[in-house]
């Protein structure tokens, strides 16, 4: 890993968009009724619970030269999210996706236009160089010329020494094909080295029923060293070259949304793994993390205090 310091903690690389979030709740779409505009993108949310942590963070991403575009740009610019990577395209929409406001799994729809048209002139080196954790997701592998575009840059930032981070949060709905899902994951993996994933999703991507056990040493054989398990009510595991660390259980709270719970726990988990903290305290910091964001509509709140939240755990 470089030695110098980075002006960025995290170069998150993928969408932003418009989440259309129902404004009650509702088991799926069919039975949504109206809904509340807010910022989305996993990766764009990432950023900002970073920068509400205490961190740096810049997003690398397209947005339609449109009304939503300046809005998500103008909402990450207040938060402090680094916009300088971020392009409002003149020839594509802001992407737009419906999501059923739930305590669960989020039913949604995405209409994506511009968040896939990423370039390699979008991400300069000097994007990958000023940061020291490069992330991206699942969406942004899952179409041309974003593919190709993502793919190249972790390759660099692995060739860079970087800490690479890949949340594979599949889903059939974005990527129908499934084999070639699994053919492109399985080439951005070879450059990974930290992954957060979800028994759904790993449900979704590999098939089966199999154990959280059998799912996390998949994911080690792929590639990265370091894997975060989430199984939502069941709790968290965290895994180092195949050898588990911790069982995490979840505890009960009221949840108020469950949108964009993986991106704040995994913003908790990287913000404590920066500051040199063994990977169980990590943990345990991630969950305090999405316990905050769980009784939150969007992203993480304003005004947290990281040293409160770890004089919690």
């Amino acid at each position: 890993m470089n030695n110098d310091r980075p002006d960025n903690d995290l170069l998150a690389v993928g969408e932003v968009l418009i989440d259309l979030i129902s404004t009650e709740y509702s088991e799926d779409l069919q039975g949504a009724i109206a809904f509340q505009r807010m910022q989305g993108g996993s990766p764009a949310n990432l950023a900002v619970n970073i920068v509400r942590l205490g961190g740096k963070a810049a997003l690398a991403a397209r947005a339609g030269e449109d009304g939503f575009g300046r809005f998500l740009k103008a909402s990450l610019d207040v938060v402090g999210v680094d916009t300088r990577y971020l392009v409002l395209d003149q020839n594509h929409q802001t992407s737009l996706v419906f999501v059923a406001k739930t305590p669960g799994t989020p039913d949604f729809q995405a209409y994506r236009s511009a968040d896939y048209q990423l370039t390699s002139k979008d991400i300069p080196d000097a994007a990958i160089d000023g940061s020291r954790i490069i992330h991206t997701t699942t969406w942004p592998l899952s179409l041309q010329p974003s593919r190709s575009v993502v793919l190249d840059v972790l390759k660099k930032a692995q060739e860079k020494g970087k800490i690479v981070s890949l949340d594979p949060n599949f889903s059939q709905k974005i990527w129908q094909d499934v084999g070639e899902a699994r053919k492109v994951l399985i080439e951005a993996f070879k450059y990974v080295s930290i992954t957060k994933a979800s028994l759904d999703d790993s449900r979704r991507l590999f098939g089966g029923q199999d154990t959280p056990e059998d799912y996390i040493q998949r994911f080690h054989e792929l590639g990265p060293s370091i894997v975060v398990f989430t199984q939502g009510k069941e709790g968290s595991l965290v895994s180092q070259n195949g050898v588990i660390l911790e069982r995490l259980p979840a505890r009960p709270i009221k949840v108020v949304d469950a949108t964009g719970a993986g991106d704040s726990f995994w913003a908790g988990f990287l913000i404590a793994f920066l500051d040199g903290m063994p990977l169980v305290k990590c943990l345990h910091f991630a969950r305090e993390v999405v316990e905050i964001k769980l009784r939150t509509v969007g992203t993480l709140p304003p005004g947290l205090n990281k040293e409160i939240i770890l004089r919690q755990l």
